[in-house]
């Protein structure tokens, strides 16, 4: 998982999220954006790809390459893939709506969401708070060390066998270097333990969660981390660098840090809910996560709740990585585009597409990779 990504449940799709899937792929973008994603598919980069883009009312998705080395079929808009620690800006979103209902406070100490045996580190006097998870300033580090033997046993799926109990083991004895809230430092365990507590917080899992408080209320049908049989069929074989097929990864602790599989079509659901084309469920929650919380670095934009924002201040973005998967989901809320781009291959010139996608799309001119 980078920033650098239920149970079967049926309802209705709200219809002022629906992507509108023009017919036939005719988009006057097509022909660009097929120079930007075909030579990645043609060369051997990426095995497939899916791209999905919004612009004002209307959306479109295009399929490149095979939903697996083995299998010569074109993935598309209902093709699943794990998304890793695009999962992150869900996990904000929990938080923001959790706030409106007024069931947490961003300032709450992440400790009174956990039981009282567990000793949360503080530096200074200064708890880490829900807000510190949310935007990557806790003071935790990016992964707990109790987690690297698992990593080194495990590499293919190394985040399934890691415990709730290990992980309050690790904040137990953990020692802050920093007073929480000052330094921005992208963290796998914060974001997973920002799901955790809230999921706690709710009596329920993570995934019940996401898709109690965001699937049903957007339509998102397609969007969860236990997949039904009809979904599991639907899901792109994931592949490394080299092009070689791996396993799917199981992150069920830390699952606000990277654990759900989605769509395109999902996906551009949850795109259109941010850029604000209605005033539809979660807006106020919505509008929450975008506004800019904190510093990253020297000319690397700001982080909001699960959001990055670009140094520019016009592009929100969050991207992620599994074993055999990159993702990476844009948009402007002033233009009322985005992107969502979707590969079963883990490589991230997937990020450097997506930008240059979101610059097509304002009308700017682009080169290709």
């Amino acid at each position: 998982m980078r920033a650098s990504c239920i149970h079967a449940v049926l309802f209705a799709a709200v219809s002022w999220l629906a992507p509108s899937g023009l017919a036939g792929q005719q988009t006057a973008l097509k022909p660009k954006v097929d120079a930007l994603a075909q030579p990645l598919v043609d060369r051997g980069v990426l095995v497939g790809l899916v791209i999905g883009i919004v612009d004002g009312g209307e959306s479109d998705v295009f399929g490149y390459g095979k939903v697996s080395r083995d299998l010569d079929r074109t993935p598309d808009g209902q093709t699943v893939f794990e998304i890793g620690s695009v999962t992150k800006v869900f996990t904000g979103l929990l938080l923001a709506e959790m706030a409106e209902q007024k069931l947490v406070a961003l300032d709450d100490p992440v400790a009174r969401l956990l039981p009282e045996s567990v000793v949360v580190p503080q530096r200074d006097g200064q708890p880490i708070t829900l807000l510190d998870l949310a935007t990557h300033t806790s003071g935790l580090p990016r992964l707990p060390d109790n987690l690297g033997p698992l990593i080194r046993e495990k590499p293919e799926n190394p985040y399934a066998d890691y415990t709730v109990k290990q992980l309050y083991e690790f904040l137990s004895e953990y020692s802050l270097t920093r007073k929480p809230g000052t330094q921005y430092a992208y963290s796998n365990l914060g974001m997973g333990l920002l799901g955790h507590a809230l999921a706690r917080r709710e009596g329920t899992s993570y995934e019940n969660l996401v898709v109690q408080k965001i699937c049903l209320p957007l339509g998102m049908q397609q969007t969860r981390i236990a997949l039904s049989a009809e979904l599991r069929s639907r899901l792109a074989s994931g592949h490394n660098r080299r092009g070689d097929p791996v396993a799917n990864w199981d992150i069920p602790v830390l699952a606000g840090a990277g654990a759900l599989r989605s769509t395109a079509d999902d996906l551009l659901r949850f795109l259109r809910a941010n850029i604000g084309l209605s005033d539809g469920p979660l807006s106020a929650a919505v509008r929450a996560t975008h506004r800019p919380r904190h510093e990253i670095g020297k000319s690397n934009g700001k982080i909001a709740l699960g959001w990055h924002v670009r140094a520019e201040g016009d592009i929100l973005w969050h991207n992620g990585e599994t074993g055999g998967y990159h993702s990476y989901v844009a948009f402007r809320r002033d233009r009322r585009i985005g992107v969502v781009v979707l590969s079963n291959s883990a490589v991230g010139v997937v990020d450097e597409l997506g930008l240059r996608l979101m610059k097509l799309l304002a009308g700017q001119p682009v080169e290709p990779l």
